[in-house]
């Protein structure tokens, strides 16, 4: 870094590299989607498990995500920022060099868990570079915000690119340079500050927490091929809900829980999260089984399949940067959120006509579109609530839980949605009236997510605003 660079120009340097590490964490959960088809193939995996290639990434993400964000507060954002990348990079490595499934699913762990310290330090640092100045904030906020639904769809035209011209091991491999270059410019673009206290840090209920939600998913992944009325399936719910109930017991008892449930009083903070679990549960689903279709049903080849999402990419980053900051400031982010979600049913909905004998015109271009604008409209609202809701001290914690509720609502959403799609037909590979029949139930069931998502937040956001009389300010300046 330059010693002529201003401080201006380093907050602005450091957003891009916080930026492109949420955009890197939310584009690992989806590259894997065009490649999946070889990887299933050549590693051996059912149509039914196939999803833990995922999940495995998911669940590590999701449960290690309020660790991270404790990490943060306690150890400092910096710090812990650059570990998660040395640890996603140890991890692609892994997850591109694996010959057998086992393998795979550790290296997509791995990767998660990489990802699960990346994501809640990467916000807390930049409320860090930007908290001070309620003009650049929501702007900030604004771009932060389009580089995850961004990520996740050009994750799939991304790793299109790279199955057909190179090979499914790449779309790992491509973490390690990146991760190398971003782990050069942390020292000269990040503030070093923001270790908080001295602190223990509860590994106890990070352990409890994760292979908590880790059973839950397990369970409803392996529920259409055990039955649901099985032993197995029973039993492993049973210890799922023992341990997120234990978990919450530690939380309660402990002097330095991993999550202080007081925070949850704060004003909208319970009813943002519930709003991005049901986002999450929504839209990985409906990309998920979008690719699918697109490779499986219309027979487009890894390449073609990942083009056919871009134009979903280029309306989001455009909807989340131009559109969604001029929206909040007409009709506030309670109002944004609604209308988002109530597109992103519509457009879903409008997803489950798909045709055995459809085209990519018809079938797919417009009802993914409209799907887009509201994924566009819904997310920055929710995201910005859950974050302006907490104490400053507690930004991390905040980001841990946000980032939580979305990646487990996405982990969650796409077990059940799988297990939807499977008992209506998306397991008779060889039928493409069968396939379609079950990736359309899917998008029903997404769809019915994302309407009740729009139900809660009309129900449990208070006030006409998300954010709350105190964040009005900074909801004005957002368009400035």
């Amino acid at each position: 870094m330059s010693a002529t660079t201003s401080p201006a120009d380093r907050r602005w340097l450091g957003l891009a590299v916080i930026a492109a590490a949420q955009f890197m964490v939310i584009m690992d959960t989806s590259i894997i989607g065009v490649a999946l088809p070889r990887m299933q193939a050549e590693l051996g995996f059912t149509q039914e498990n196939l999803s833990w290639v995922f999940n495995a990434y998911v669940v590590a993400l999701g449960g290690l995500l309020l660790l991270g964000g404790k990490l943060s507060d306690v150890l400092g954002a910096r710090r812990v920022f650059s570990a998660g990348w040395v640890i996603l990079l140890a991890g692609s490595l892994v997850a591109g060099l694996a010959g057998n499934v086992e393998t795979e699913l550790v290296g997509r762990a791995v990767q998660g868990a990489g990802s699960a310290l990346i994501a809640p330090s990467a916000l807390t640092l930049l409320f860090m570079l930007f908290g001070a100045n309620p003009k650049e904030l929501p702007k900030a906020l604004a771009l932060y915000g389009a580089a995850a639904p961004a990520g996740g769809t050009a994750g799939v035209f991304l790793g299109g690119v790279i199955t057909e011209y190179l090979s499914w091991p790449w779309v790992f491999y491509v973490n390690i340079p990146i991760a190398l270059v971003i782990l050069a410019f942390v020292p000269g673009v990040m503030p070093a500050g923001g270790a908080g206290s001295n602190r223990r840090v509860d590994l106890l209920g990070a352990l409890t927490v994760t292979a908590g939600l880790g059973a839950a998913v397990y369970a409803v992944v392996r529920a259409p091929e055990v039955g649901w009325d099985a032993g197995q399936t029973w039993g492993v719910l049973a210890a799922a809900a023992v341990l997120l109930v234990g978990f919450v017991a530690l939380q309660a008892k402990g002097r330095d829980p991993l999550v202080r449930l007081g925070i949850f009083r704060a004003p909208n903070l319970a009813a943002a999260n519930i709003a991005q679990l049901l986002l999450g549960a929504a839209w990985i689903p409906m990309w998920f089984f979008l690719n699918l279709y697109l490779q499986q049903v219309l027979g487009y080849t890894a390449f073609p399949s990942g083009a056919a999402l871009l134009p979903m990419t280029l309306l989001i980053m455009v909807g989340m940067i131009a559109l969604a900051p001029r929206v909040l400031a007409a009709i506030g982010p309670k109002s944004a959120a609604v209308t988002g979600l109530v597109l992103l049913t519509a457009g879903m909905a409008w997803l489950a006509l798909i045709d055995p004998d459809g085209s990519y015109a018809v079938d797919v271009l417009p009802a993914s579109l409209v799907a887009a604008l509201g994924m566009s409209l819904a997310f920055i609202p929710t995201l910005g609530t859950a974050i302006s809701a907490a104490r400053p001290e507690e930004g991390g914690l905040a980001s841990g839980i946000v980032n939580t509720s979305y990646q487990i609502g996405s982990a969650l959403g796409l077990a059940v949605m799988t297990a939807v799609a499977a008992a209506n037909g998306a397991d008779q590979l060889t039928d493409k009236a069968a396939l379609t029949d079950g990736f359309s139930a899917a998008f029903i069931g997404a769809a019915i997510v994302a309407g009740v998502g729009a139900l809660a937040t009309i129900a449990l956001f208070r006030g006409t605003t998300a954010t709350g009389a105190g964040d009005e300010v900074a909801t004005d300046q957002v368009a400035a």
